[in-house]
């Protein structure tokens, strides 16, 4: 009698790839952009100077969605360089047509899940910065555990942050702005910028229409901003 095969371990996932329309102009970006800004998923770290050709300050974001936010502050802050995560089309075929307009030669986008691009494409301690904005709440309690701020994955991007490097995290679900308070400031290293409460919107951070829309609506807004103190 065979034995039985050992049950596989598969991974929980916190997003779902969900079937979306792609537009033309995003499916043209895709093909004729994604040559030049799309960064492969390659297991080994990644050399920042070489990828962006000059050594400048490192920022990740995770999930940009649609990237309007995401090349608002890359066009700002032209002295740092981002990368953003992000594995839904879409988004990315939107992204690269932002960075085509505003000609953005500090973005790159790397189109995985964002745990092994954190776990094998970024050395310890390469990012001045890191944000994770409007993440998907999971709203029902058999779906929490599919949130992507956890402990195991806050420990593992405070780790790739430099000392003196953020975390900035903000979303408008309070239950979701809670979990995330609780898990950020059980990390050894990570200090809480407001104390043991939520920090005042950044000027830097763009509101998205989404988020705008929700203030109107009389909805919460919390950013939690954190920095490696070690």
């Amino acid at each position: 009698m065979e034995d039985s095969p050992a049950p596989r371990h598969i991974p929980i996932r916190s997003y779902v790839l969900r079937p979306g329309r792609i537009g033309p102009g995003q499916l043209r970006a895709l093909t004729e952009l994604g040559p030049r800004y799309l960064l492969p998923f390659v297991p080994q770290p990644l050399d920042p100077a070489t990828t962006f050709g000059r050594n400048a300050p490192l920022v990740l974001e995770i999930g940009f969605g649609m990237g309007d936010a995401t090349a608002q502050v890359a066009a700002a802050q032209p002295q740092t360089d981002f990368i953003g995560v992000e594995v839904h089309p879409p988004g990315v075929g939107a992204l690269l047509q932002r960075i085509k307009e505003r000609q953005l030669a500090n973005l790159r986008i790397v189109q995985f899940d964002a745990v092994p691009v954190l776990q094998q494409m970024l050395a310890p301690g390469t990012l001045a910065g890191a944000h994770v904005w409007f993440p998907d709440p999971w709203h029902k309690t058999k779906h929490h555990k599919r949130r992507l701020i956890q402990p195991p994955l806050a420990a593992l991007l405070a780790s790739r942050l430099a000392p003196g490097g953020y975390l900035h995290c903000a979303t408008d679900w309070q239950p979701y702005a809670e979990q995330m308070l609780e898990v950020l400031s059980a990390v050894p290293g990570l200090a809480n910028t407001a104390g043991r409460g939520y920090a005042p919107r950044p000027a830097w951070r763009p509101q998205t229409k989404f988020e705008s829309r929700g203030l109107r609506l009389g909805h919460g807004v919390w950013d939690l901003v954190f920095t490696r103190s070690s």
